[in-house]
């Protein structure tokens, strides 16, 4: 499958859930949003139809994400059935950790690949502050259960915000040195209000990693996920740093993911407003190549680029992170 720019599509992100046990600054106003009704989410059984109606057409990777995926019930079977699937050669999971740490070796059981990991601070005030009650020591357990399980490559997500410091880098330059982990530096998006503002830059951090005296950052291959992260070495790390630029230097052109949103929506792109309603046509009996069709409309819609920093047509947001899912 192939889109209207020459991008293959073979990448689906399904968002099983809105709800989250975190209220991140960057991602939700500290009150939560309005939650989907079990009746507006999809079930496991209509995402699993989908997953298998695409796995026909070309999609072979799945990531999983909320809000919080492992906050919905029923989770491990769900990542059992869909790695059942022939034609799915990578599941993979964007979490805040907090729950991993008792879930870990059941979801690697499963068949999860692999997870992405938020961890924007390693300050355990700052990060009740930014996550707005969450429990630092909650989330290094589940990275640690991560690693002791193999769901690996393991990436840490860090979003620069405001209240990232000198320290939490200093922290990371040590850790990629003791783990062989990912850490990733993802440029703020001012999507949505925000209690938070943008904090340093990426070349601001590239800066402050080669003054800790460690050695030099240097270019390196990607690692596992053929993501949008360009990966950096330090000498005699076990693990690599990335850094994510979607405003600075966007990677719109070698996009090639589509999103599922859990009330049922195909979104062309994270950073639009278009939308393909699947659900009605699940609920209303529609045949598979009825569902694959709305997918290849989907991919028709995929857009050249992203536009949230033009002055000409600037985007209003009508979701938030959270109820598109990350």
């Amino acid at each position: 499958m192939y889109d209207s720019y020459n991008r293959k599509i073979q990448y689906l992100r399904v968002s099983v859930t809105d709800r989250c046990n975190f209220r991140c600054a960057y991602c939700m106003p500290a009150q939560g949003v309005k939650m989907l009704s079990h009746d507006e989410i999809l079930s496991y059984e209509e995402f699993l139809r989908i997953i298998r109606i695409l796995s026909n057409h070309g999609v072979k990777k799945i990531r999983l994400t909320g809000g919080e995926p492992l906050v919905r019930k029923g989770i491990i079977p769900f990542i059992r059935d869909i790695a059942a699937l022939q034609a799915i050669t990578d599941i993979s999971m964007t979490t805040n950790g907090s729950l991993l740490a008792a879930m870990a070796k059941k979801l690697k059981a499963a068949g999860l690949t692999r997870v992405n990991i938020s961890l924007d601070t390693i300050n355990p005030k700052q990060f009740r502050k930014i996550t707005r009650g969450g429990d630092l020591a909650q989330t290094i357990q589940g990275i640690e259960a991560a690693l002791a399980v193999g769901l690996t490559p393991v990436k840490l997500n860090i979003v620069l915000t405001n209240m990232i410091t000198e320290q939490d880098i200093a922290y990371f330059v040590d850790f990629i040195h003791r783990e062989p982990v990912s850490v990733r530096f993802i440029e703020y998006m001012p999507i949505g209000e925000s209690a938070t503002s943008p904090g340093p830059s990426i070349e601001e951090i590239k800066a402050m990693i080669n003054s800790f005296g460690r050695g030099k950052l240097k270019p390196t291959i990607d690692i596992c996920g053929n993501g949008p992260a360009k990966y950096y070495d330090l000498p005699q790390a076990k693990g690599s740093f990335g850094f994510i630029t979607p405003i600075s230097e966007h990677f719109c052109g070698v996009c090639n993911r589509i999103r599922l949103t859990a009330d049922g929506k195909f979104k062309p792109c994270l950073l639009s407003n278009q939308e393909i309603d699947v659900k009605t046509a699940l609920r209303n009996g529609a045949s598979d190549d009825k569902i694959a069709e709305l997918f290849y409309q989907t991919i028709a819609k995929k857009p050249q680029g992203h536009t949230l920093t033009s002055p000409d047509e600037p985007t209003q947001f009508f979701r938030r992170m959270s109820q598109i899912g990350g």
